[in-house]
């Protein structure tokens, strides 16, 4: 690999990524998803100021099943044929799946030329389009004048991000659409609670780490609260999770729904999570707890920056109490940025007859605790 050091990405770039990351965490169906990948790939084009670019969404056996392309008209697409099938250079990346700059792809071992029509191509950049270990596709780009730099690469490798988690919601929404009996949505809850949440939450700390890396902390700040998107599309995830599970039997317990979220959202991250249960009775408040335990959770990984994080569930005075506690950094309740949630979180407990309290403070340390009534008299507004 050899590249040039250029200067970080400017401003415009990275504010450019903001409605990416919303439109990616709103897919709704295949148009949605085909608009989008269009947009990433012409936005990758511009802001690298390559001459041609494309999006190969990977189908079946690692076989690009979609292309999506810009920089080429169509009367010379149509003179080349069929698309690329992943052999050569492309092959080998499929394969490797890392980011990959080259002066002169004919220089490449793994070179087998074009195919005839072809227009002549030299520099290339290469990243792949991944949500955890699931590889999606891949983004290529390729003919700029005195070659593609590291920092072509991270403006690239954020697209891809985007563009992972667009085709993760647009087939999620799919399967979604086709459930017709018990075991399939028993599967597709299990998937959705095990697996898509937890690479969905890879995603935002992917771009968090890209914001890790830029200089100036305002674009860093934006590109962050843009994150929050994703964290909503989450929440509307576990919203279609216990709708599934309504409909299944037997259900897991309140304990065991507790345990999976802190295991899955404490390997999300490098902080330290530990959970205590000395009591989780179940009821009609379950969705409720979990949810509010969840955010609660997700603020501290997210937002505090602590090195542990713990959760305390217990039953005093007749109520159901939930406590998150971080050795963080802390933060002014009345200035919290709207991606926490706390007025939601304070309006669902409130729904269910309970009460949120939370003490935080500049100087370190945040505690969260609601408490729910165990009764079945108070019903969710």
């Amino acid at each position: 690999m050899a590249c040039n050091v250029a200067a970080m990405p400017d401003e415009r770039q990275i504010t450019r990524l903001t409605p990416l990351i919303e439109g990616a965490a709103s897919v709704a169906g295949e148009d949605d998803l085909g608009r989008l990948l269009r947009t990433l790939v012409t936005e990758a084009k511009t802001a690298t100021e390559a001459r041609y670019a494309a999006l190969g969404v990977l189908g079946d056996h690692s076989v690009l099943s979609e292309f999506v392309y810009t920089g080429m008209s169509t009367d010379q697409a149509r003179a080349i044929g069929h698309p690329p099938i992943g052999k050569g250079v492309l092959g080998t990346f499929i394969h490797d799946r890392e980011t990959l700059i080259l002066e002169s792809i004919g220089e490449h071992p793994d070179s087998v030329g074009f195919p005839e029509h072809h227009p002549p191509m030299s520099t290339f950049l290469g990243v792949p389009i991944s949500v955890g270990e699931e590889a999606f596709g891949n983004l290529y780009l390729t003919e700029k004048d005195g070659g593609f730099t590291e920092d072509d690469a991270i403006v690239v490798e954020a697209l891809a991000h985007i563009a992972g988690a667009a085709i993760q919601t647009s087939r999620l929404q799919r399967r979604l659409r086709q459930v017709a009996i018990v075991e399939d949505r028993h599967r597709i809850a299990r998937d959705l609670h095990d697996s898509v949440i937890q690479d969905l939450f890879a995603v935002g700390l992917g771009l968090q780490a890209l914001g890790s890396k830029l200089e100036d902390a305002s674009i860093a700040d934006e590109l962050n609260s843009a994150v929050d998107t994703l964290d909503e599309s989450v929440a509307t995830l576990r919203r279609y999770i216990f709708e599934l599970r309504d409909t299944l039997t037997p259900a897991l317990d309140l304990d065991a729904r507790l345990q999976e979220v802190v295991a899955r959202m404490g390997s999300a991250y490098p902080t330290s999570v530990s959970l205590r249960i000395d009591e989780a009775p179940g009821g009609p408040w379950d969705d409720d707890v979990v949810l509010l335990m969840t955010e609660a959770l997700s603020n501290a990984l997210r937002h505090s920056h602590a090195s542990y994080v713990e959760v305390l569930v217990s039953v005093e005075r007749s109520h159901l109490v939930v406590t998150v506690v971080d050795d963080g950094e802390g933060f002014d309740v009345n200035r919290t940025s709207v991606g926490m949630g706390l007025a939601s979180m304070k309006a669902r407990a409130e729904s269910r007859g309970g009460a949120l309290r939370i003490t935080t403070g500049t100087d370190g340390g945040t505690r969260v605790l609601f408490e729910i009534p165990l009764t079945t008299s108070t019903q969710p507004s």
